[in-house]
């Protein structure tokens, strides 16, 4: 079996006509969550990153572990008044109205190379929202990784810059 077979997909969930893809069958094995993370760094590890920055919640669970491989310090980006101290937000469009995302103000030092990490990347737009509050705080982000892309959403058309390197582990098309 190979780790992306341990991706569940889950129908209709959570509404008709979507394939909901349920990473927590992968987290349960040992040796999918490790190859998982592994595959991650081969793709980060020639960026040569100062922090990583998850997005969250699920960009926590590969995001810290990743930046505990690598050596880095990591940051997370979380929703709408979930930090103590001071942020910065960035508002962003859902399907069906906005959600906020925000980070502290000092989460990062000015030049700082960060890539960004996630679960998925479909429309993107809430990964370009985590890419534009590291830019706001002073970062330099070289790198926007996700463990699943859906392709044919086309999130990855969101992120212009040539010198960020958009990458994902696993693909599906539908």
């Amino acid at each position: 079996m190979s780790v992306k077979d341990l991706i569940r997909t889950i129908p209709d969930y959570p509404k008709k006509g979507i394939k909901y893809r349920d990473i927590t069958t992968l987290l349960k094995s040992n040796s999918g969550f490790q190859e998982s993370i592994d595959r991650l760094t081969d793709y980060c590890e020639p960026l040569k990153p100062d922090l990583i920055a998850g997005v969250d919640a699920r960009g926590f669970i590969f995001g810290s572990a990743l930046a505990y491989k690598m050596n880095v310090g990591f940051i997370p980006i979380r929703k709408q008044g979930k930090l103590p101290s001071t942020t910065i937000s960035e508002q962003y469009e859902l399907e069906y109205g906005t959600d906020c995302l925000e980070i502290h103000e000092d989460a990062i030092n000015q030049g700082e190379r960060i890539i960004l990490i996630d679960d998925l990347l479909a429309t993107g737009g809430t990964a370009k929202a985590a890419e534009s509050l590291l830019t706001k705080c002073g970062g330099q982000v070289v790198g926007a990784g996700f463990l699943i892309e859906l392709s044919s959403l086309k999130g990855r058309a969101l992120f212009k810059d040539p010198k960020l390197k958009v990458f994902s582990v696993f693909d599906f098309q539908d």
